[in-house]
């Protein structure tokens, strides 16, 4: 059976059809042309679209942009002899690249937190799901051990920790991504009366200078920060089993890089 390159867009972008000013869309490619193989992966850096070429992916999905900006400004970089390199190479290769962030956002629940969960293994644990956040109530550990068991479930070298390692939690928010500024991140650990809270990133001199005023007032509050890439590439993981599942006659890879900043 033949498989287009639209028949697989329209089951991604279709739990979130009305979207406006959306940063997702076919990058290169044409949507009429037959899928042979998929790939998915949080960045498409330049290794991972030269692993994909010699996979023989046809069709990248990606979380993040290519071009080093959440809105494409292409024009910063003309001159750039990085961006041409790695132009060329996507155009050599032949693949054709769409960018699902925006959707895969909105699916109910948001696909990313709801992977970054499952990664974890607290599926049974999940209260609710907000559109930007989960709240779970997990079995009593300390932030230490939560941390350590992010890095083992995760395959990470390192998490950053904001508040007290040894004290006991429950009450636990996830936020994936950008969603661990102080806009996001203080009212949560408020509304849902958080001991912790998971994020990937945020500005520094906001969520965790709050957790740090709050222990310093003897409260029990703490934070892990797992790193932006660290908190999505799951959700992209999860999102390739399920489009193994819908489409069995394509293969299908998600392709993984290694963490982006070295422990020195």
């Amino acid at each position: 059976m033949r498989i287009t390159i639209q028949q697989i867009l329209d089951q991604l972008t279709a739990p979130a059809p009305t979207l406006e000013h959306t940063v997702d869309r076919l990058e290169t490619g044409d949507p009429a042309a037959e899928v042979t193989g998929i790939g998915v992966t949080f960045m498409p850096t330049h290794q991972v679209i030269r692993n994909a070429a010699g996979l023989g992916i046809n069709l990248l999905i990606t979380h993040e942009g290519a071009y080093y900006s959440h809105h494409i400004q292409t024009d910063l970089l003309r001159e750039n002899e990085v961006y041409s390199q790695k132009q060329e190479l996507i155009e050599a290769s032949g693949i054709a690249v769409f960018r699902l962030h925006d959707a895969i956002h909105k699916y109910n629940p948001d696909g990313i937190t709801a992977g970054l969960v499952q990664a974890m293994g607290w599926e049974d644990f999940v209260l609710k799901f907000h559109p930007a956040s989960a709240v779970l109530n997990l079995p009593e550990m300390t932030a230490a051990e939560i941390a350590e068991q992010a890095k083992l479930k995760l395959d990470i070298p390192y998490v950053r920790v904001a508040g007290d390692l040894s004290m006991r939690c429950r009450r636990a928010g996830i936020l994936v991504g950008y969603r661990g500024g102080g806009a996001n991140a203080i009212p949560l650990f408020g509304e849902e009366n958080l001991d912790v809270i998971i994020a990937g990133e945020g500005p520094e001199w906001e969520t965790p200078e709050y957790v740090r005023d709050a222990v310093q007032q003897g409260r029990r509050k703490a934070l892990i920060m797992l790193g932006h890439a660290e908190s999505e590439a799951p959700g992209m993981r999860a999102l390739a089993k399920r489009l193994q599942a819908l489409f069995p006659t394509v293969p299908v890879h998600y392709l993984k890089e290694r963490p982006l900043f070295q422990i020195v």
